[in-house]
């Protein structure tokens, strides 16, 4: 299911970062990211949903593209 928030993920193992590009434009990097985390979003009914409960507020993160400045 297409999520309302977020536009497109990826994620790199050996660096345990997470980028996630949201529908705004933005695109935020959350580090130190357990594989098994990425793993369980992958397979999350809603990926914004597990975004907000489980990522967000856990995992140290930069914002590195702002909407605002392109």
């Amino acid at each position: 299911m297409p999520s309302t928030v977020i536009r497109w993920f990826q994620y790199d193992p050996e660096k345990k970062r997470l980028e996630v590009g949201f529908r705004t434009g933005a695109v935020y990097a959350y580090l130190d990211l357990p594989p098994d985390v990425f793993e369980k979003m992958k397979s999350a009914r809603s990926r914004g949903k597990f975004l907000n409960e489980e990522i967000k507020g856990k995992y140290p993160f930069e914002k590195t593209k702002d909407p605002s400045q392109t």
